[in-house]
């Protein structure tokens, strides 16, 4: 069955979450939004784009940081409505220079950091 970007189930704006997991650790790097033309560049191209909701345009990750994502795989949750992009990460994947953006916990009703910053 060939897949079909528009087969997904967006939500009211076009969107669909799509979470970066490291592929060789399985650690959780992100969540950002696509599109379905998102996720065709990234099926297309290897590199994976985002939609950025802010500048309402495309982001392909690490186009100016040099942190770039390349997809291993693309997988789809049972509702359609979620991605999981098995992904390489080439430096951190945070833009505030953290390996995540996961690398807050909540412990007993207080903030934990969990990671510091690339130096």
């Amino acid at each position: 069955m060939t897949f079909d970007p528009a087969s997904l189930k967006y939500d009211a704006n076009g969107l669909i979450p799509a979470i970066a997991q490291d592929d060789a650790t399985g650690d959780v790097l992100m969540m950002a939004w696509m599109n379905a033309d998102a996720v065709a560049r990234t099926l297309s191209t290897g590199q994976v784009t985002y939609w950025s909701r802010s500048r309402q345009a495309f982001w392909a990750k690490g186009e100016t940081s040099g942190h770039v994502q390349r997809l291993v795989e693309m997988r789809v949750d049972c509702d359609r409505d979620c991605l999981l992009l098995r992904v390489t990460q080439e430096g951190p994947a945070c833009h505030t220079n953290r390996r995540s953006c996961f690398y807050t916990a909540i412990r007993n009703g207080d903030e934990v950091e969990l990671m510091r910053p690339i130096a």
